[in-house]
Parts: structure tokens; sequence; C-alpha cells
């Protein structure tokens, strides 16, 4: 194999992976449908993070929980309307056991019947920035990326039932090793975006949400979701395997039904795998709704930079600046909670129109070194980024972020095309998440999904099969299942009833197709 002289040798009782670091960047990099990589981690330390494991290495740290609703809704259950709490990993594994919490805890007021727990987003780097030692755990130089490790990477500690809002991420593309329990994946190709009634309202840089609960689509005020074709993969560890030989992995799909106002769910078969440890690959700009399935999961994910991230930073500032110049002159008492817990606060218009002029400068910049079309050289533009271009950039309420050149590695590497690489090895080491068939199916009940019998059984005692959508409704001044323009009875506006709101404005004004328009001839202008 191409390169394998420049690997180390395995190690006694190591399995030999099935592709070089240059081919699994290769591949990383060129791949525009996700995909999920085997037997690529089988020697990680990480593998043994489980929330044991880590509750014993925190020694007592807290970190804050995202707690929701187990009940089910037609309106995504966004952060803004979530509950928090700091609790050790002690305190919600007692509470996820079901374990009879202290009167005193920070879960004592959520029952676990009807609540799930979610530590998302932390960063390595922080909450273990007294034990750097542990960054070496995690290995991304085995997908290409020498010196990336746990430093740049992101842990992720749910309950069953915690979920992410169906969204997409402006930046990169999205590396995901599974490592306790497991998690189901709904994605949507960048193509499908005016089918997932994009919104930037909840405000966070970087991230634009969906208006409609995937998993529980209101098809009467979202109908084109009808068309959007979903990639559904379940993504488990590994390890610990608990089935008979000839068991498949999973992948599945929602099947576009536009003759019926429901979904159904389809099983494609992929070929056969060991059952080691995945890796997803989840492309630039994939829309993606993730919920846990076992009681327990932890995940660990780090974002790959690209070099159209140079315009997408255009992009997210003119958004920053319109969102926050409109959205701060609205009354504050109105209760409609537009900025994400995550962004602490809104900035102001000249820090935002800095931060427009840096993006724009940074821009032309890599354009005049020529390397516009290749991913950026190491180091130089780091020092042009302010805290609020990086990706998904998640901060604890009441703390700084994290230090920018950390998060944000500069890779150096061409991108290469798809169409210069040669013919994709999808096989048993690298399984293509297929897309839905094109059949139409009608069925009697609306958002069918499977019972879950088809999927893959890992982790002994866990729970399987189906879990409950969890959701709680959004009640703000701009109910997102009220539309603006109120409709008669034969489906037209009527006129008389139409009250449009600031964030119908928004909806319009900073649409992923308005944004990118605009910045492309702001750009123009700056460069005559």
């Amino acid at each position: 194999m191409a390169g394998a002289e420049s690997r180390r040798p395995p190690a006694p009782g190591e399995d030999v992976k099935p592709f070089t670091p240059e081919k699994a960047k290769e591949l990383v990099m060129s791949l525009q449908q996700p995909a999920v990589f085997c037997n690529m981690a089988g020697d990680w330390p990480a593998l043994h993070w489980n929330t044991k494991y880590l509750s014993v290495v925190l020694d007592g740290k807290t970190i804050q929980f995202r707690l929701g609703l187990k009940t089910v809704d037609l309106v995504p259950q966004f952060e803004t309307k979530c509950s928090y709490v700091e609790a050790t990993l002690a305190e919600f594994l007692a509470w996820s056991c079901g374990q009879p919490p202290c009167l005193s805890g920070p879960f004592s007021r959520y029952e676990y019947s009807k609540y799930w727990a979610y530590a998302d987003y932390k960063y390595i780097a922080r909450i273990f920035e007294d034990k750097p030692e542990i960054f070496q755990d995690i290995r991304w130089s085995d997908f290409g990326f020498p010196g990336r490790s746990g430093k740049e990477s992101t842990l992720w500690i749910g309950s069953e039932g915690a979920n992410t809002p169906c969204h997409l991420d402006s930046y990169g593309c999205n590396l995901v090793l599974q490592v306790q329990g497991r998690k189901r994946w709904h994605l949507f190709p960048p193509g499908d975006t005016s089918f997932l009634y994009p919104t930037r309202i909840p405000y966070e840089e970087s991230s634009v949400f969906s208006k409609v609960n995937v998993a529980n689509p209101d098809l009467k005020h979202f109908p084109e979701f009808r068309n959007a074709t979903a990639h559904v993969v379940t993504l488990s560890p590994g390890q610990k395997r608990q089935q008979s030989p000839g068991a498949e992995f999973t992948l599945k799909s929602v099947m576009k039904t536009p003759l019926s106002p429901q979904h159904t769910w389809r099983t494609p078969r992929a070929p056969k795998e060991s059952g080691k440890p995945k890796v997803l690959l989840v492309p630039r700009h994939w829309w993606h709704y993730v919920e846990s399935i076992d009681p327990i999961t932890v995940s660990i994910n780090s974002w790959i930079e690209l070099d159209a991230d140079h315009e997408a930073r255009v992009e997210e500032a003119i958004t920053r600046m319109l969102v926050c110049a409109v959205k701060s002159a609205e009354n504050p008492s109105d209760g409609d909670l537009w900025l994400n817990p995550t962004e602490v606060e809104a900035t102001s218009h000249e820090i935002n129109l800095q931060y427009l002029n840096e993006a724009v400068s940074a821009y032309f910049r890599c354009q005049k070194a020529g390397v516009l079309g290749q991913a950026r050289p190491s180091s130089a533009a780091a020092e042009q980024r302010t805290s609020a271009s990086r990706k998904r950039k998640k901060r604890e309420v009441g703390r700084e972020p994290e230090d920018s050149g950390s998060l944000n590695q500069e890779l150096g590497f061409s991108t290469l095309q798809a169409e210069k690489l040669q013919e994709i090895p999808f096989g048993p080491h690298l399984i293509q998440v297929l897309p839905e068939s094109q059949e139409t199916s009608l069925m009697g009940a609306a958002a069918v999904e499977s019972d879950g019998s088809d999927l893959l059984r890992e982790n002994e005692g866990g729970h399987f099969g189906k879990s409950h959508c969890t959701r709680k409704q959004l009640v703000t001044s701009n109910d997102y299942r009220t539309p603006a323009h109120q409709t008669g009875t034969d489906g037209s506006p009527n006129a008389s009833q139409t009250a449009l709101s600031t964030n119908d404005l928004l909806d319009c004004l900073v649409n992923p197709r308005v944004i990118s328009l605009v910045a492309r001839l702001l750009l123009e202008r700056t460069r005559v």
C-alpha cells in the first residue's frame, strides 16, 4: 500500500490499519458524502474513556450539563429552552442509573424518567487543562493530521434521549469517534437546505439551525421537508461486540414521500464490518440531528479546517453584524430568547465591524498568496482570527472562551478534488452512508420510525430499541410553529392577519443563500 513505509510498525497485538494516514486524509478531504471508517482507531487509548474512567480522571471536577424534557413535540428543543446544572460525572452516573439523588444534589429537581442530560461541546483542552498528557490518547494523526490530538478535540457525554437540534456547521468537516453507547445520526445533504427551513434564531456563530423537528416533523407548517432525503446511521463503539457472525452494520435513510404527509424508514445494508471502533465523517455543510439511544453515551470529535472556511468566515461576520444589530434594537423585555446560551452576550457593532474587516482581509491575504484553492499553510492566519470565528464556538456560561490558536490548528495540506481521486475504496473498512431510495410509500401515521430491532446490539446490559424523541415546545413571542402570514382555507395568505415579526425579517435577511450572495458582492467590491 502506498505510503506504508512512512507508518510506524504495529505494536504487538495491534491491527494493521486499512488506510495509511496519507490515504485517510485524502478521503477525508475529498468525500462529499458521509462515511464510516472502521478499524482505524483500535489502538487509541481514548477507547477507554467511558464515564467511569473519566469520573476518576476528573476527580470531582464539575462540568456543565444541559437538561431537556423527554416529551414529543413538533418544535425542536433549542438550547435556549433547556436547563443547565454544574455537576460531577459521579453525580451524573448516579442519576442516570436511577439511584435516588441527594436532596441537595444538582440533579435533584430533574426526574430521570422525564429528563435527559448532556455534557456537550466540552473542549478537552479546557476540562483536562491540568492533565495535558491525556491529550495524546486521541490520535487524529492516523487520519493524516500530524500533531492533532485531544487538544483540538471535543468531548460529549449524554444520557438516553440527549440530542442536538438539527443544524449545519459553517466551518470545516467533522470526524467523530464513538467511545461508549450508541448515537443515531440523521444527516441531510447541503442541497436540502431550503427543505429544512434554515434559521439563525437562536443565534450562534457558525451554526445554522433548522426550524423542523426532523424526528417528528410538522409537515403542515414545513411541507417542503417532504422533499428532504436523510442519511441515517447508528454509530456504535464496536467494542465488546455481542452479535452473531452474520449480523451486518445497519444504515437507515428517510424515504421521500411526496404524496403523503409522513415519512417511513427503510434499511439498506452495507458490507459487513468487523466490530472495531468506528469514526464517522460528516462532510462540510451536511445538516445533522444527533440523538443518544443508550443509557450513557460518550463520543469525541474534531473539526477539520477546509479552504472554503475563508469565505465562510466572511459570511458569518455579515450574519453576526446583522443579527446583533436588528435583535439588539428590539424591546429586550419581549421575551424572545434569540441568543444561544453558548454565545454569552451580544457583541457590539464596532466589534462586529472589526470582525468583518478582519475576515475580508484574511480572505484576500490567502487569495494573494495563491492558497485559496488549497488548505491554509501553517501558522500565519491564526493570529488574524477573533474568538468569534472558531468552529461551533461553545462556551460555558460565565467562562472565558478557549484559546483560538489551540482550537484551530493550521493544517499544511492540499485539498484534493474528488474527481482527481482514484476510485473510493468503499468496503468493510469504509462504509458509505447511503441515500434513500426513490420509492414512495404511503403510511397511515405521521413520522414513522423503525422499532430499532435491526440495530446493532453492543454494550451488554444497555437499553436497546427505539428511544423516545426528546422535545419541549419552544415558547417565545415568535413561536416558530406560527407562520408570519396566516393562511385562509384555500392555503393563500390572509393579508388581514399578516403580522411580520423581527424574526420573520431576519429569517429572510440572513438566509444562507442571501448571505452568500452578499458576501460575494462585498468581496467583489473590496477586490476592485
